[in-house]
């Protein structure tokens, strides 16, 4: 310890000004700064009996976790509050401080299930933007078991590694949103005597990841070998988010929920809404589609996420934060371009999104087509200010990139 200067090193009072003076590494406070220090932290977090941190973290309650959510996401509100309690959840069990006979909290990872551009990376990746925590996605359609060609699965903590700088600490309580999930689902209900490259063996590889456990990692990823210096990865505290389409899986959420019956006993089933069967979704499905009940266990928070209409996709466009029509106009604003997009162009994008069954995420690639002309000449016209985008331009650019032809017939 440094030796003491018998100053406070904020105010300067001497030892025997204050009523005490409070020993840090190479400097002391008085019991006056730090409670001035005290009460700076809470104004600017809330009440400090409820306020949650973890070296460094502070992390909001349920409410403020989806009201953040609901700056950048549209809609989805039952998958976003079922995520701000799991996160705040998870987070507050980081902080838990386990004495010997008190009850240890399990970790909580999440599956999110909805159609291909309703939200699951984005919501996965605006939580971690929040929580200001490493972040990192990865393709499950990528594994493979050990021993096979492919990456193993411990390349999925390479890149969480590499998001937190290397920083061990960072790491262990970053988030990981491993992608399509689904499409490691294996081929039948019945388990494997042979092995499924591709399918129940990477979920059992999952298993050790998931569950928290010491992992050691390459470094700079790709195989395994002896001689390769590993890094010792604890994965007891990083949250995974798993996403997946699930596709088909509405069929057996119909055969559970008895939706065909006919005869006696048919019209005792419950009034089911057949256009979002998803909401029904349940662990049975998941195991039924070909999840292994381990890997069902250990994702044990389930929601769903609802399929985007016209006036979902119509405000995604406009009014989140980082809405895609802002996003273009600040590229052209960049250029002294003021940009404007009418609104029934903004129809005719979402009128497409849906033809070509692309959701959310197809909007830019349909905004990128209609405005890929006038981003590669305006930039050089010097008399340029700006840009109007009507439906007739629209029309024309679209037909123009070929987007278009790409999807007739799908």
């Amino acid at each position: 310890m440094a030796k003491k200067s018998g100053t406070c090193a904020f105010c300067g009072r001497k030892a025997s000004e204050v009523r005490l003076l409070i020993q840090g590494i190479d400097a002391e406070i008085c019991d006056n700064c730090a409670e001035q220090a005290h009460l700076i932290v809470k104004e600017q977090f809330g009440d400090g009996n409820r306020t949650y941190s973890h070296k460094g973290m502070i992390l909001k309650k349920p409410a403020e976790i989806k009201s953040f959510l609901d700056q950048y996401v549209i809609g989805q509100d039952e998958a976003k509050r079922t995520l701000a309690v799991a996160v705040y959840n998870h987070y507050k069990r980081i902080s838990q401080k386990v004495e010997a006979d008190e009850v240890e909290i399990e970790k909580s990872n999440i599956i999110l299930v909805g159609e291909t551009g309703t939200g699951k990376t984005l919501l996965a990746r605006t939580i971690a933007k929040m929580l200001n925590v490493p972040f990192a996605i990865a393709d499950a359609t990528v594994l493979t078991e050990a021993g096979y060609v492919g990456e193993d699965v411990e390349n999925i903590l390479v890149k969480l590694l590499q998001a937190a700088d290397y920083d061990v600490a960072a790491t262990e309580r970053g988030i990981v949103f491993i992608d399509e999930i689904d499409k490691i689902a294996r081929k039948s209900d019945n388990p494997s005597i042979t092995r499924d490259v591709s399918g129940e063996g990477v979920q059992q590889a999952m298993l050790k990841l998931l569950e928290g456990s010491i992992v050691n990692v390459p470094p700079q990823g790709g195989r395994k070998h002896p001689e390769q210096k590993m890094i010792a990865v604890n994965t007891k505290d990083i949250l995974f988010i798993a996403g997946g389409a699930f596709d088909g899986i509405e069929r057996l959420i119909a055969a559970r929920k008895r939706t065909n019956v006919i005869g006696y006993g048919a019209g005792g089933n419950e009034a089911l809404d057949k256009n979002n069967m998803l909401q029904y979704l349940s662990p049975a499905d998941l195991k039924k589609y070909g999840l292994i009940p381990e890997i069902v266990g250990r994702l044990p928070i389930i929601t769903h996420l609802n399929p985007l209409d016209a006036d979902a996709l119509k405000r995604i466009l406009t009014e989140p934060k980082n809405a895609l029509v802002k996003q273009f106009q600040k590229l052209f604003a960049m250029d002294h371009i003021n940009l404007v997009i009418m609104d029934e162009v903004l129809d005719f994008v979402v009128e497409k999104a849906i033809e070509f069954k692309v959701g959310a995420r197809g909007l830019r690639s349909i905004l990128e087509a209609i405005l890929n002309d006038a981003m590669f000449e305006m930039p050089s016209d010097i008399n340029a200010t700006e840009l109007v985008i009507d439906y007739t331009y629209a029309k024309a650019k679209l037909e123009k990139s070929g987007l278009q032809k790409l999807h007739v017939g799908d």
